[in-house]
């Protein structure tokens, strides 16, 4: 009997967190290594629009994703 109510209790606490999560009362932030290191968090308003970063992209990643592009190779000059 007691493991059952230790399991109900689990369950229930995991739907309301679900839950919470889901509606947005709770934020968890799961990539934050990946914000810690985002281009998204610099200034990059001097240069132009095509060659600024993506948010989410980390420098090394915005400059592997403009060299596979004929179009923006020449943006690799800012990020040098």
């Amino acid at each position: 009997m007691d493991k059952k109510i230790i399991l109900y209790g689990i369950v229930i606490v995991s739907v309301l967190l679900l839950t919470l999560i889901s509606s947005g009362v709770i934020k968890i932030n799961l990539d934050k290594e990946i914000n810690s290191n985002s281009v998204s968090s610099g200034n990059y308003d001097d240069i132009p629009e095509k060659c600024r970063p993506t948010a989410g992209y980390t420098v090394e990643l915005w400059k592997e994703h403009l060299g596979h592009h004929a179009d923006t190779k020449d943006c690799l000059e800012y990020f040098n």
